[in-house]
C-alpha cells in the first residue's frame, strides 16, 4: 500500500473566542468564566472556563440558568477586536507552514504543505502549534490529502480534547492527527462532523444512520434520488470525497497591532503584557516575508482624549521579538501619563534585514541593540542632555565639549591623528584644575611664588603670559584666561601650567 500524503495542513482553535479573550486577560484563566453571544435579553453561554464547567454550567444555558448553577460566574461578551487579534496570530503561526494559507473560518486556518518534504510536514506542524502556544492560543490540528479530511481530524481531535476539563486553554501540549485512511477514519465520526442539513439530519435519524459510516454505507444514487442535491452533497463530504482549491491569502504588506480595550490600563504590567503578545505575532508576519523591523511606532490612547506618541529608530534592522520588546520596555519604563490607558497601537515599518560581512579589522558593535538599550537606560537614569560621546566645540575656549547621541552604526570611526607632529614636551593636565594662591613680583608683576594642596614653592623661571578670550558677543558666556610657564625651585622641581581667570589662579597640569 503506498503512503498516503498530506498535502493539506488545518490548524483548529476550539472556542476560538474564550481564548481569544483569555490570551489578553490571564487574570480570568482560573477563574469561572462564560462567554455569551447575543444581547442581554437572549445571550446564551457558548463557551466557558474548567472552573465553570465543574460548577456545572454547559453551553447553551441562558444567564439566569447559569447564575442558578454557579452564583460567581463571571460573564463576558465576545471582544471582536480580541478576535481579530487571535485571527492575526492563527494566521501568522500557520504562515510557518507555508506560504500558501487560507484563512478558512473563525478559529480555523488551513496551509497547502505540498511544497514540504513529506518527512518535514508533521514536526513543521507540531513547531507552528507549539509557536501558537507561546502566543496564547491552544490548537488541534489535522494532517490529510485534502483540506476536507484535516479539518475533520483537527475537529475529532479537538473533541477529544474537550471532554478533558483542563481544556481549553491549559491542555498540557497540542496535538497532530494524520488520516492515513480515509475511509477507516470517517466511519466512526458522527453525522455531525459532515456538517449536515437539520432537516437532513432529521430523516437520517428516523433511518437510523447516525455515524459517517452508516450514510457512506448507502449507494450513493440513492442518497441523491431521496434528499436532492443536499444529500449528494453530504454523501460526498461524509465520504471524504468533497474537496477544493484553498483560496491563500497575500503576503502581509502592513504590519501593525490595535486594541481597543474594555477595561483601562493603569500601570506598566499588563500593558507589557499586551505588547508583548503584539511583538509575538507581528515578528512572526515579518519573518514569514524574510523582513525585518528598521522602526517601530507606538501610540497609546488616553482616557482623557489625548494621545501618547513615540516611533524609535532601531539601530539595526531585527526581526527578534525579545529585541523590540525590551526596547519597548526601556521607553516605557521612563513614561508617565496623566490619565489610564483606553487603547494600544503598536506598528512596525519593515525593511530588508541587514546581512553584512566582518572585516578582519572592523571595529563594529557586537550588538547595536544592547548598546541602544543601554544608552537607553542611562538616558533615563541621567537625563538625555547627560548621555552622549564628548565632541569638542569649534571654538578656542579650552575644553570647550559637547555632547552628541553615540553612533550606533555598523562600524565605529577610527581616532583622526594630527598631520601635524607633536611639537614640545607633553602636559599632564589635572582634572580639575588645581586652586592656586600666587604671589607676583612687584616690578613683572609675574608669578613669584605658588601654594596649592599638591604643590608649593618659589617660581625660578617663567615664561608668558599667554592671553585669550572669546564669546564676548554673549553675555552669558564670555571668557578669558592668561597663561603661564613656571618651574619652581628645588625641592619642588617642576615644569606646570598656571592660569588665570577672572575667578581665580589655577594650576592647569605638570609638564613631563
Amino acid at each position: 500500500m503506498p503512503n498516503p500524503t498530506y498535502s493539506f495542513a488545518v490548524i483548529l482553535v476550539s472556542d476560538f473566542s474564550l481564548q481569544a479573550l483569555l490570551r489578553l486577560r490571564p487574570d480570568l484563566t482560573t477563574k469561572p468564566v462564560g462567554l455569551l453571544d447575543g444581547d442581554h435579553r437572549r445571550a446564551v453561554i457558548t463557551a466557558l472556563t474548567p472552573r465553570a464547567h465543574a460548577a456545572g454550567v454547559v453551553p447553551g444555558l441562558t444567564v439566569p440558568q447559569a447564575l442558578s448553577r454557579c452564583s460567581d460566574l463571571l460573564l463576558e461578551q465576545i471582544q471582536p477586536s480580541a478576535d481579530d487579534e487571535a485571527s492575526a496570530s492563527l494566521l501568522a503561526a500557520a504562515s510557518t507552514l507555508s506560504p500558501l494559507v487560507e484563512d478558512t473560518a473563525l478559529g480555523i486556518a488551513t496551509a497547502d504543505v505540498t511544497s514540504l518534504p513529506t518527512a518535514e510536514r508533521q514536526p513543521r506542524l507540531q513547531a507552528a502549534l507549539t509557536r501558537l502556544a507561546t502566543l496564547g492560543l491552544t490548537a488541534t490540528a489535522g494532517l490529510a490529502p485534502t483540506p476536507l479530511l484535516a479539518l475533520y481530524a483537527a475537529r475529532n481531535l479537538a473533541h477529544s480534547l474537550t471532554s478533558s476539563p483542563c481544556f481549553p486553554p491549559t491542555a498540557p501540549a497540542s496535538k497532530i492527527q494524520t488520516v492515513s485512511n480515509a475511509r477507516a477514519f470517517l466511519a466512526p465520526l458522527p453525522l455531525s462532523a459532515a456538517d449536515p442539513d437539520p432537516a437532513h439530519v432529521a430523516i437520517l435519524r428516523l433511518w437510523g444512520i447516525s455515524t459517517l459510516g452508516q450514510l457512506t454505507a448507502l449507494a450513493k444514487a440513492d442518497v441523491a434520488q431521496r434528499l436532492g442535491p443536499g444529500g449528494l452533497a453530504l454523501w460526498e463530504r461524509a465520504a471524504g470525497e468533497s474537496t477544493r482549491p484553498i483560496q491563500p491569502l497575500p503576503p502581509p504588506r502592513s504590519f501593525a497591532a490595535e486594541m481597543e480595550l474594555e477595561h483601562v490600563i493603569e500601570s506598566l504590567e499588563p500593558l507589557l503584557f499586551l505588547l508583548r503578545r503584539f511583538v509575538d505575532r507581528l515578528c512572526l508576519d515579518l519573518q514569514s516575508v524574510a523582513l525585518a523591523a528598521a522602526e517601530l511606532d507606538l501610540c497609546l490612547r488616553l482616557d482623557d482624549d489625548k494621545f501618547h506618541q513615540r516611533s524609535i529608530r532601531l539601530p539595526e534592522p531585527t526581526a527578534s521579538p525579545d529585541i523590540l520588546f525590551n526596547t519597548l520596555q526601556s521607553h516605557l519604563e521612563t513614561v508617565q501619563t496623566d490619565a489610564a490607558i483606553v487603547a494600544i497601537r503598536l506598528e512596525l515599518f519593515p525593511t530588508r534585514p541587514l546581512h553584512r560581512q566582518q572585516g578582519l579589522f572592523d571595529s563594529g558593535l557586537r550588538d547595536p541593540h544592547g548598546f541602544a538599550e543601554t544608552l537607553a537606560r542611562a538616558a533615563a537614569l541621567l537625563g538625555s542632555d547627560r548621555v552622549g560621546t564628548p565632541q569638542l566645540v569649534d571654538s578656542h575656549r579650552p575644553d570647550s565639549a559637547t555632547l552628541v547621541v553615540p553612533s550606533t552604526g555598523e562600524a565605529i570611526p577610527p581616532i583622526a591623528t594630527s598631520a601635524l607632529p607633536a611639537l614640545g614636551i607633553p602636559l599632564r593636565r589635572y582634572r580639575p584644575p588645581l586652586p592656586a594662591r600666587v604671589e607676583l613680583s612687584p616690578h613683572s608683576r609675574a608669578p613669584a611664588y605658588v601654594w596649592s594642596d599638591r604643590v608649593s614653592g618659589e617660581v625660578q623661571a617663567h615664561h608668558g603670559p599667554w592671553r585669550a578670550s572669546g564669546d564676548w558677543w554673549q553675555p552669558n558666556q564670555t571668557w578669558a584666561r592668561e597663561e603661564w610657564d613656571i618651574a619652581l625651585a628645588p625641592p619642588k622641581s617642576g615644569l606646570y601650567r598656571l592660569t588665570e581667570t577672572p575667578t581665580g589662579w589655577y594650576l592647569d597640569g605638570e609638564y613631563d
